[in-house]
């Protein structure tokens, strides 16, 4: 809703914008270069707000700042990249109409020059300062130059070609396809943001877009004096010769801040990048998962929380983003990695993965630390009731909530709110499992000793299966055990159906505020969040929240 409710501003105020500088009179470029700088003027917008969503350390300062009075705005910079995606939508739109406007005032110019007409306005606009008078209009200046030419020999040319390649290459390597098989390609190119903040400073240095001085205003008005141009300079008319002057370059004023907040941002990245991390531990699980255990001086961390790590030895650049699986109750901080891509592979070849000897610790590789960075998972004991829901990889987040919650039970705390947890976690193949079934495993054997087995409802279910595999489960289905997890839970098979679980714990609850967490794929999101709204009645509240980073 609150992207919408930008969404509907920003339009709105696009709208007016437009209007305004629509309603200015153009003699030359009929509406077409009104149609060139309304966008300009969105592009200004967009551009001062597309790196606030990436300077991270300060949206992890706002959310702390805000949270202790309002958790639903809170909640809107958990969606910082959704928001720098409807920038970057918006920047790619505003562009395409800048350009196209463009290329038809360059014609509108163009004709100016060769329809050489004495009684027709844009041929005499044109032919202001071709003598001494230097205050012209017309960039165009004979019609023997060709457009093209001025295009690419000016600096708005120049620049505007350079800035549209740029933005190209950031919007095609930001494709899904490409930034999950190719996440270097869309790591790289999308640092041309550097290229395209620079050409959009001096896009407008050369002053190729003109209009009349207000000083010239005062002896020419355009409304009275655009009929009598047969008689401009001649003192009965009352209209002198009309001067120009190029519009003063205005992007830089609005860019400026976002770059430096975004270059304090990175000057905080290096600082942290330099500062020494210890692998304590390395454990190569199956299904390919890494898990490091690492320390820190300074660390601090909150369940749910994620780190940028670097690895120096695999490139100097590259920083991966990964979910914190520890509990802030321990001593180290640890995550988990699964290898699917080019740095993975290279960062599980340099822990040893590959071998089958102990790896040395002098022979692991040193990585640097960026965060940690909040995340929607830290309001997660806010809520007397909540729902924790994992696809495959994406249960990290909820290992460090689980773990805390058995820290905190183990050592009595009484200030806990939350007092229900239903945890539901969807793997396609059985390997995934097994990395996490010792912590579920821990759990459910502290909650049946303490007398909370109630507590924690987890169902995990399994998506896909082979046909031996199904064998195997119907052979062990009767055991006291799991086959799978080795769980007294039983694992469930196919997909849960939400309507009658979130039904269930409506029913179960009533009148209370349900926490919904996901850490999972788009589609999964929508579904999960279609049911929190079609489920909020009766006094039940779901209130649905999605991991994004």
């Amino acid at each position: 809703r609150g992207n919408l409710l930008f969404l509907i501003f920003y339009c709105f105020k696009g709208l007016i914008k437009i209007y305004i500088i629509l309603y200015q009179r153009q003699y030359i470029c009929p509406h077409a270069l009104s149609w060139a700088r309304a966008p300009a003027a969105c592009l200004n917008f967009n551009c001062m707000l597309i790196l606030l969503p990436v300077c991270r350390n300060l949206l992890s300062f706002l959310r702390g700042s805000i949270q202790c009075c309002s958790r639903t705005a809170a909640r809107q910079l958990d969606r910082n990249l959704t928001f720098h995606k409807l920038v970057a939508y918006m920047i790619a739109f505003h562009t395409a109409v800048h350009i196209i406007a463009h290329l038809f005032n360059f014609e509108y110019f163009m004709d100016a020059q060769l329809n050489r007409n004495h009684s027709h306005l844009p041929f005499i606009l044109s032919e202001i300062g071709n003598d001494e008078n230097v205050s012209f209009l017309n960039p165009i200046r004979s019609n023997e130059t060709s457009p093209t030419i001025v295009m690419f020999t000016t600096i708005a040319g120049l620049t505007g070609v350079v800035i549209t390649l740029a933005l190209i290459l950031i919007i095609t390597s930001s494709m899904e396809v490409i930034r999950r098989s190719y996440f270097e390609v869309f790591w790289y190119t999308h640092h041309l943001f550097v290229i395209f903040f620079i050409g959009l400073v001096f896009h407008g240095f050369g002053r190729i877009v003109r209009g009349q001085t207000s000083r010239s205003l005062d002896s020419n008005d355009p409304d009275v004096c655009a009929d009598r141009f047969e008689d401009w300079g001649k003192n009965e008319s009352g209209c002198a010769v009309p001067a120009f002057a190029g519009n003063p370059p205005m992007t830089w004023k609005w860019v400026v801040g976002p770059m430096f907040l975004y270059v304090c941002e990175r000057l905080v990245r290096i600082y942290r990048s330099h500062q020494k991390v210890v692998i304590t531990k390395v454990v190569m699980h199956p299904s390919k998962t890494l898990e490091l255990q690492m320390k820190k001086k300074g660390f601090h961390m909150e369940v749910g929380q994620y780190v940028f790590i670097q690895c120096p030895s695999i490139s100097r650049l590259e920083w991966h983003p990964f979910t914190l699986t520890s509990a802030p109750e321990e001593d180290y901080f640890s995550v988990h990695v699964r290898i699917v891509g080019d740095w993975t592979q290279a960062l599980y070849e340099a822990c040893g993965g590959n071998k089958s000897e102990l790896q040395e610790a002098w022979k692991l590789p040193k990585v640097a630390i960026d965060g940690p960075f909040g995340t929607a998972s830290e309001d997660v004991f806010r809520y007397e009731v909540v729902m924790l829901v994992g696809a495959g990889i994406g249960v990290t987040p909820f290992a460090s909530i689980l773990k805390s919650v058995w820290y905190k039970h183990i050592q009595n705390n009484e200030g806990v709110f939350t007092k229900k947890i239903y945890f539901y976690w969807l793997c396609p193949e059985t390997e995934a499992f097994e990395w996490f079934a010792d912590l579920l495993q821990s759990l459910e054997r502290q909650m049946t000793e303490k007398d909370m087995a109630d507590f924690l409802s987890y169902n995990i279910y399994l998506t896909r299966w082979k046909e031996k595999e199904a064998a195997h489960l119907r052979v062990h289905h009767e055991d006291e055990n799991d086959p799978i997890t080795g769980l007294k839970q039983k694992t469930l098979y196919g997909k849960p159906n939400w309507d009658n679980e979130f039904t269930n714990i409506a029913s179960t609850h009533p009148g209370s505020k349900v926490g919904v967490f996901l850490c999972g794929p788009p589609m999964l999101g929508k579904s999960l969040e279609k049911q929190s709204i079609s489920h909020t009645e009766a006094g039940v509240k779901f209130i649905f929240n999605k991991e994004n980073f």
